[in-house]
């Protein structure tokens, strides 16, 4: 679970930006909206949140930052080699904030206890990097690490509570890759569960890492979570009765690498090829229909049903960037309303996302007034991240409305010509 992200100095963030999932004093849907997690720091966390802004104000850089924090400690020990270089870009807007490494810390639940992991970055190097343990009120310091450019190389510090080899994961540990990275991968009993709440507990979808057929394929070649995702589609209105997955052997190319010469080759073979066949039922008869016949918001739903349904029983993290996109505002709904229902929802999943759909805003009961935030863009083109109970507005008060008039922020200011003045 989620409890708090923080990034400063990340393309359009230059500044410090926190999203936090922890719920506030408001009692107003608590049984649905919130969940308790039993520690006294953050007591109760939100299932869902949702990110407004204009185009270019920086909402999609929050979910990037996510993406990218995510992806270095993923990949830093085992993708990246020595001496390459990120693509990380720091805000260059001006030049000291240019030359500043970038900052990434996020807060998280895992097995009842609470991990604050972070780090900082530039194209080159990690700079520094630190992991506090609270398996108490009073944190643990595992590690700390911070490159000192006097000596010329990284400093260690580590706490009690970090057992196992610590020097030899710390040799092992490059210049640009993260020390929680290498560990996990020297089989470190500790800090394997943290690589992995990164790996396999927070999931994204955005422009860079799209939905992907598989995991709803899988699922649909079994019985149970081919009924599932059927009812899914029922229950939103989509007229499919079954569902069909023909496999089939077709040519194609495998690559194979030679362990003993230490080089890769392409060989022909057949390789499997799954097609989709959808059963459509009405009073007047029943046909098949292949997958491009259906229409495209019929595609993204089938797509995003089977990662869904997987998260909900798994309790992940799930963030995706421009939700409502092919998907009607009244199957949204219902997909917040999926992660809010404690029924369904018994494993302590979220769903954070970014939209445009101002009517979500003004759906009965769909999100308390701590799950909204807005970004926007000041006069030096940096993006600040603001709550919406921040602006106080009243229970009772029309907040898409509100948002859309800008008394929130994150709307543009349009030119009525648009530019297109003769």
């Amino acid at each position: 679970m989620l409890i708090e992200f923080r990034v400063k100095n990340f393309r359009s963030l230059r500044d410090e930006q926190v999203l936090s999932l922890v719920a506030s004093k408001d009692k107003t849907s608590q049984d649905t909206h919130t969940f308790s997690t039993g520690l006294k720091a953050a007591p109760s966390l939100l299932r869902s949140a949702v990110i407004y802004g204009a185009n270019a104000s920086g909402k999609s850089n929050l979910i990037k930052a996510l993406q990218y924090m995510r992806g270095v400690v993923v990949e830093s020990a085992t993708v990246i080699q020595p001496g390459q270089t990120y693509s990380v870009q720091p805000f260059r807007l001006d030049a000291e904030s240019a030359s500043k490494p970038v900052e990434f810390e996020i807060t998280f639940i895992l097995g009842g206890v609470r991990y604050q992991y972070g780090f900082t970055m530039t194209q080159q190097r990690i700079v520094s990097e630190h992991l506090l343990v609270y398996k108490a009120f009073k944190p643990q310091r595992w590690f700390e690490r911070y490159f000192d450019a006097e000596a010329g190389k990284d400093m260690y510090e580590f706490g009690p509570g970090l057992k196992g080899p610590k020097n030899l994961w710390e040799g092992a540990t490059r210049t640009n890759a993260l020390f929680l990275s290498m560990a996990a991968q020297l089989n470190s009993e500790a800090m394997r569960p943290v690589f992995e709440w990164f790996s396999n507990g927070l999931v994204i979808f955005n422009e860079q890492a799209q939905l992907s057929p598989q995991v709803t394929i899988q699922m649909l070649k079994h019985t149970e979570g081919r009924k599932q995702i059927c009812d899914f589609l029922s229950a939103a209105d989509i007229s499919i009765s079954d569902i069909e997955v023909v496999t089939r052997k077709v040519p194609g190319q495998a690559v194979h690498l030679d362990l003993v010469a230490g080089k890769t080759e392409v060989r022909n073979e057949e390789v499997e090829e799954n097609q989709l066949r959808f059963s459509h039922v009405t009073e007047r008869g029943r046909a098949e229909f292949e997958l491009m016949d259906e229409s495209s918001g019929t595609r993204n739903l089938l797509f995003l049903t089977g990662p869904v349904l997987d998260i909900l029983q798994k309790g992940l993290t799930l963030v995706i960037d421009e939700l409502g996109t092919s998907l009607h505002t009244l199957l949204v709904r219902e997909l917040v309303r999926l992660f809010q229902n404690p029924e369904v929802n018994t494993g302590g999943a979220q769903l954070i996302f970014s939209t445009h759909d101002t009517s979500l805003l003004d759906a009965p009961d769909l999100f308390r007034r701590d799950q909204v935030w807005v970004v926007e863009k000041d006069h030096d083109q940096a993006s600040s991240l603001v709550g919406l109970s921040e602006f106080s507005p009243r229970k009772n008060e029309a907040l898409g409305r509100g948002y859309l008039v800008g008394r929130y922020g994150g709307v543009p200011f349009l030119d009525s010509s648009l530019g297109l003045k003769h």
